[in-house]
């Protein structure tokens, strides 16, 4: 057993016999904590410290995440593909007009695993937009545009239909891969608060308290104006673009990051 886990397991017992009133538990709790502490030659003062450390009730933070710099196309998408792991992590999000920065709040560990996440989804939601856009199939279909035309003198708004262009798939190809990613992390969270609620009856009121202890501190602290429109898709100008990127939301790898379950672990009070 390491180290770490052998203090957790002493500082437990020692918790356990400092809170029951029964002296018949506590001389007990006491004595395994102290054969424990023999065995592993730690001091119980030591150990008492590092369950306290690591039962310190955290409190929620924002963090500034950056997306991209000004300019850069496709931001949009990228953050809407943070926005889609943070909503299913219990982390709340500003986004600056331009997409640049995201402004995170939650609780520390939560928006680690978004990062996390974040870091290695977007690598792979790139590569595979590259990937279907040398594929070309984009180019088979075309989409209404509203272009300006000279008529009888004057200029007027007309539509016209025009081939996809490459930008407006791989913007199609990355909401939809968004969209999907968020969807499958929503399922598992569901999964991973069901399981946790059966298994722990005090866990429902624990992520209740949790959910309005985030929302008090988003409240106090957002100084966000108005509403993010970036994530909005409206009607796909680009249908096979939006789904070969829901494809490839559906194929893309979620278990090489700490994700849910470990993120959702830490429900104590």
């Amino acid at each position: 057993m390491s180290s770490d886990r052998m203090l957790t397991r002493i500082g437990g017992l020692l918790r356990q016999a400092e809170s029951t009133d029964n002296p018949h538990e506590a001389d007990a709790f006491l004595t395994a904590a102290q054969r424990l502490a023999t065995t592993a030659s730690v001091d119980l003062a030591v150990a008492r410290a590092h369950t306290a450390a690591r039962e310190r009730r955290a409190r929620p933070v924002q963090r500034l995440i950056t997306i991209g710099e000004a300019g850069k196309k496709g931001l949009r998408t990228y953050a809407q593909l943070f926005v889609a792991i943070a909503h299913a992590n219990d982390v709340q999000c500003d986004i600056t007009s331009t997409s640049t920065v995201v402004h995170a709040f939650g609780f520390g560990d939560d928006i680690d695993v978004c990062e996390a996440l974040y870091s290695s989804l977007l690598v792979q939601m790139v590569r595979a937009s590259d990937a279907y856009l040398r594929s070309g199939t984009y180019r088979q279909e075309t989409t209404v545009r509203t272009v300006l035309e000279r008529r009888g003198g004057r200029q007027v708004r007309a539509r016209v239909r025009k081939p996809v262009a490459a930008v407006t798939a791989r913007l199609e190809f990355q909401s939809a891969f968004a969209t999907r990613i968020g969807a499958r992390l929503a399922e598992a969270r569901t999964e991973v608060e069901k399981e946790a609620e059966n298994s722990s009856p005090g866990t429902a009121l624990a992520l209740r308290d949790k959910e309005m202890e985030l929302r008090d501190f988003y409240r106090s602290t957002s100084r966000a104006r108005g509403t993010w429109r970036g994530n909005r898709t409206g009607v796909a100008r680009s249908t096979d673009a939006r789904h070969a990127g829901d494809r490839a939301g559906r194929r893309a790898r979620l278990s090489n990051s700490p994700e849910l379950p470990a993120a959702r672990g830490r429900l104590t009070s």
